[in-house]
């Protein structure tokens, strides 16, 4: 290494030496300013500190100062209400007392007015104490009287009682002896004597509810028929009956042929999606649906209209047009039902009772058109509820049950029961009222009523199917009929011929004069015309005529 390295080296030490003695210098200085910097703060934020408690001690001598004079002027002011009070008490204890002497005084006054009115009753309740032992002394004596009396008495009852033994050992042998000389015993006479009175009173029993039966025919009648009358008056119904119509008419027989189709496969089909019968025979233009269900008549009866109008017949087909049929008529039953409630103002029935109106339109009975016969019921039974004087609730509950009667008739599930049981029962499952379920299960008597609407349900009932033109009877019912009431009225002693007349309205029995008496005659119609109403079930009334004759015949020769 040269020599001029050498003093390069040394000069930067020494350079670097110089440096940091000179840094250190300088810095010791600025500690030494800021130190008296600092120590001058100090002394002037004492001073501060100072001034400012000086000046919190003035102003706490102020406040402190202030508040013992508010409360010096607050204590004098609660001394002086302290001593008006108590003077105002002072003197209202003045006055209390002055009035209390007041009141002792009138009670004083009350007090002896008090002992008075207790002398006054202690006296009084005196005498009545000197009256009462007075009256005890005069029942002592009365009951002496009664018990000589009683005395008395008993001496007298034994005397009749004596007598009383002799009467009867003296009637004893009366008895003993009038049994010889008639030859009877008292068990037998009593015995003859209770079958006289008995047959009698029988007699007498009859002619007395005979004649009870007619007197009450005669108000009742006259007051039934009115109201039945006024009920009929009022109501106007169709004359005709409305027949289920059964025969297709074709508009030529050329169709039947499409009808029938290949092997008869369409009318197979038409019969199996229907459930209805058709029988296509030698009748012009026209096919006969048969079946016992009307609605499946409808179905098919308007299914062939469709396949007819269209023109394409074939089971496809069929089986597409009889389901949107069975549709429509569904739709078309559920709105017949709801107009008919709407119509006759009923509310809140269940769908499905609504929808069984509807199917009573295909629904006939005897003939008569079930939906018509059951509107007519309804209101029939209205008119004869207002006419009777019912509420308006009831009158609504009486139109309701006469819609409602026949709903049995319209079920849509097989069943054993008869049609007023079942629609009971269906009443009862969608909740209509008991007395309109009592009424649909008893207008044929086969439950008992209990409540005034179920009768007129059943009056109505057999006067709207009464009346004429309503209903066609079948020959062979109509003929029973006839032989059962024959048979009735021969069943009795003494009839020798019976003819029912009129359709059976009216009942004529011939009897034999030898074995029966005038008397008997009349009861015998009565009970006749009883055992018809109790056996029988018929509309209208039928009228008994009981005939007795006597003839005398002899020739002159």
């Amino acid at each position: 290494m040269g020599p001029e390295i050498l003093i390069a080296i040394g000069t930067l030490v020494v350079g670097g030496l110089i440096g940091w003695f000179t840094g250190n210098k300088t810095s010791n200085t600025k500690l030494e300013e800021a130190k008296k910097l600092q120590d001058l703060e100090m002394q002037k934020s004492r001073v501060e500190t100072q001034k400012m408690l000086d000046e919190a001690n003035s102003k706490a001598k102020k406040i402190v100062e202030k508040a013992e004079r508010k409360n010096e002027q607050i204590k004098q002011k609660k001394i002086n209400e302290a001593r008006e009070k108590f003077n105002k008490m002072k003197s209202e204890f003045g006055e209390q007392k002055a009035q209390h002497k007041i009141d002792l005084k009138d009670r004083e006054v009350e007090v002896v007015k008090r002992e008075n009115e207790v002398k006054q009753k202690e006296s009084t309740f005196q005498s009545k104490i000197d009256k009462l032992k007075n009256r005890e002394s005069e029942i002592e004596g009365k009951e002496a009287e009664v018990k000589s009396v009683r005395e008395n008495l008993d001496k007298q009852l034994k005397v009749i009682a004596k007598k009383k033994e002799e009467l009867d050992r003296a009637n004893e042998q009366r008895i003993q002896e009038l049994e010889k000389v008639a030859g009877l015993s008292e068990a037998d006479a009593k015995r003859e004597i209770l079958e006289a009175v008995k047959a009698k009173s029988e007699t007498d029993a009859m002619a007395i509810i005979k004649e009870s039966v007619e007197a009450a025919k005669a108000t009742a009648n006259k007051e039934a028929k009115k109201i039945v009358i006024q009920s009929i008056q009022r109501m106007c119904a169709e004359y005709t009956i409305e027949n289920t119509v059964s025969v297709f008419n074709l508009d030529s027989d050329e169709l039947k042929g499409q009808i029938i189709g290949r092997e008869g496969r369409n009318i197979r089909a038409l019969e199996a999606a229907t459930g209805a019968e058709i029988v296509v025979d030698d009748t012009p233009e026209a096919i006969v649906i048969s079946s016992f269900d009307p609605i499946r008549r409808e179905v098919c009866r308007l299914s062939l209209k469709r396949l007819v109008a269209d023109g394409r017949i074939h089971p496809a087909r069929i089986e597409e047009v009889v389901a949107k049929t069975k549709k429509q008529l569904d739709e078309q039953i559920r709105e017949i039902g709801e107009r008919t409630v709407i119509e006759l103002d009923i509310h809140g029935l269940h769908p499905h009772m609504v929808k069984q109106v509807g199917r009573m339109r295909f629904r006939s009975s005897y003939g008569q058109n079930l939906l018509k016969h059951s509107i007519e019921t309804a209101n029939l039974c209205a008119v004869m509820a207002a006419e009777l004087g019912l509420t308006p609730k009831q009158v609504k509950l009486c139109k309701r049950a006469g819609l409602l009667h026949d709903v049995g008739k319209v079920a849509e599930e097989d069943t054993e029961l008869s049609h007023a049981i079942h629609g009971m029962g269906t009443c009862e499952k969608y909740k209509e009222h008991p007395a309109v379920c009592n009424a649909v299960g008893a207008h044929h008597d086969e439950i008992e009523m209990n409540n005034i609407i179920s009768p007129i349900v059943q009056a109505c009932d057999a006067i709207s199917g009464a009346r004429p033109g309503a209903r066609r009877e079948i020959l062979e019912s109509y003929l029973k009929r006839i032989g059962e009431l024959e048979e009735l009225a021969m069943a009795h002693d003494g009839v020798q011929k019976a003819y029912a007349m009129q359709a059976g309205r009216e009942l004529r029995v011939i009897v034999e004069s030898e074995k029966v008496t005038d008397q008997y005659a009349d009861d015998l119609s009565f009970m006749i015309s009883k055992k018809i109403e109790d056996e029988m079930q018929y509309p209208g009334q039928v009228k008994v005529t009981v005939i007795r004759e006597k003839r005398a015949i002899s020739f002159a020769r």
